[in-house]
C-alpha cells in the first residue's frame, strides 16, 4: 500500500525550488508507479526551474515498479521490476526528484541486475535524445540492423563527452558507421573507447578543416549535442558545401547556409503530445511509437552488455544536494560525468 504523501522538489516559479510534501501520484490505465531510488541531474533542472509553481523538477530516474495501472499487462511490466527512464519534469507535477514517479509502462527501460540504480539513472533523456537524433532526424540504421557491406557512412557527433554523444557514438558505431567526434584532448581516449574512429579538439580553430580533409569534403550528417555557442558554425564548416546536408540539434537553431537543414531533437515530444513549455512543439504521435521502440532497443542492448554507461558523481545528501548540483552544472564544472542523487540519502529533517 503506497503512502498518501511524499517528498518532492517543487518549483516556486521564480527560478527556485523547495522540498515539499505532495500527493503520491496514481497511475493511469497504461501507466506504472516507480519508487525512485536514484535520479540524475540535467541542465533543464535549472534552466526550466522558473516554470509554473507546483511543478516537480527532475527528468531522469531509476527505481522499482510498485504499482501497475489497470490496463498494464504483466507481460509488459511487473511489480518489483527494476527500470530506468525519464519524465517531463520541470513542466508538470510529475518529476523525478521525488520519492515516487508516474511513468508510461511502455516508455521504460529494463535495468539488468548488474547495473546499479545509481548508474542506471543516467539512462533517460540522453539515451532517448541519441535515438531521436540518429533514427528520427537522420534516419540512420540501428545496431540491430545488418551493417551495409558498402563503405561506412560518416557521421559527425559533436561532443563525445556529453551523455547524448556518449550513447550516440556507441549506437552509430555498432550500426556500422564511421564515427567522427570532438572532445577536449584529455578525453580523446575515452571517446575512442566508445567507438569513435576519429576525435578532434572541439576548441581547435582548425578542427573543421581537419574534418573536411579526413572526409574529403563529403560529410553530410551530424548530431550537435551542444547546439549553442560556436557549435552551429563549427559543424556547418565541417559539412559538404555542395550537396544536401543535415544536422540533428538538441536546441533549436537554423543554419545560415541554405544547403544545410536542421531538425530539433526534443525528448519531451516522445509522448506524442502537443507541448507549450518550455517551448511550443506540435503533437507528433509517431514520436511516441518511435520511443516505444527506442525503449526496447536500449533494453535489449543493455541485456546483451553492448552499451557502456558513463561516469557518475553521486552527491551525498540526496534531494538536499540538488541545489548544489545545479550550481555545479551552472559553473561548468561537469566534465564527462552525470550528477546522481540517491533519494534515500535525503536527510529526514530536510523539508
Amino acid at each position: 500500500m503506497l503512502p498518501e504523501a511524499m517528498r518532492a522538489l517543487v518549483s516556486t516559479g521564480n527560478g527556485k525550488f523547495e522540498l515539499k510534501q505532495v500527493p503520491v501520484p496514481r497511475p493511469g490505465p497504461h501507466e506504472v508507479i516507480v519508487k525512485v531510488v536514484a535520479a540524475a541531474g540535467n541542465h533543464t533542472d535549472w534552466k526550466a526551474s522558473s516554470s509554473s509553481p507546483g511543478n516537480v523538477i527532475g527528468a531522469d530516474f531509476s527505481g522499482i515498479i510498485v504499482e501497475l495501472g489497470s490496463d498494464v499487462q504483466i507481460s509488459v511490466r511487473q511489480i518489483g521490476q527494476r527500470v530506468s527512464g525519464c519524465v517531463r519534469g520541470n513542466v508538470t507535477s510529475n518529476g523525478a526528484f521525488a520519492e515516487y514517479v508516474r511513468a508510461d509502462a511502455k516508455l521504460l527501460i529494463s535495468l539488468p541486475d548488474d547495473i546499479t540504480f545509481e548508474a542506471g539513472a543516467q539512462i533517460g533523456v540522453s539515451v532517448y535524445a541519441a535515438c531521436q537524433g540518429l533514427y528520427q532526424a537522420l534516419q540512420l540504421p540501428s545496431p540491430l540492423d545488418n551493417p551495409s557491406s558498402n563503405k561506412p557512412t560518416d557521421i559527425l557527433i559533436w561532443s563525445g563527452t556529453s551523455f547524448t554523444g556518449h550513447f550516440a557514438i556507441q549506437l552509430a558505431k555498432q550500426a556500422g558507421m564511421r564515427v567522427i567526434s570532438t572532445a577536449s584532448p584529455q578525453h580523446f581516449d575515452q571517446v575512442k573507447a566508445l567507438g569513435a574512429d576519429l576525435v578532434f579538439d572541439y576548441s581547435d580553430s582548425f578542427t573543421a578543416r581537419k574534418v573536411v580533409t579526413e572526409t574529403k569534403g563529403t560529410l553530410t550528417l551530424a548530431l550537435d549535442c551542444i547546439s549553442e555557442g560556436m557549435t552551429p558554425a563549427q559543424i556547418s564548416a565541417c559539412l559538404n558545401v555542395e550537396g544536401s546536408t543535415k544536422i540533428a540539434t538538441v536546441l533549436p537553431y537554423n543554419s545560415r547556409k541554405k544547403h544545410i537543414s536542421t531538425e530539433l531533437v526534443w525528448v519531451y515530444s516522445m509522448w506524442g503530445e502537443e507541448l507549450a513549455h518550455p517551448l511550443a512543439y506540435p503533437a507528433h504521435p509517431e514520436h511516441y511509437t518511435n520511443a516505444v521502440w527506442y525503449s526496447q532497443l536500449i533494453t535489449d542492448l543493455l541485456a546483451q552488455k553492448r552499451l557502456q554507461l558513463g561516469n557518475i558523481k553521486v552527491f551525498p545528501r540526496g534531494l538536499a544536494s540538488v541545489e548544489s548540483g545545479c550550481e555545479y552544472m551552472k559553473s561548468g564544472k561537469v566534465h564527462a560525468e552525470k550528477i546522481i542523487y540517491r533519494i534515500e540519502d535525503t536527510p529526514e529533517y530536510y523539508l
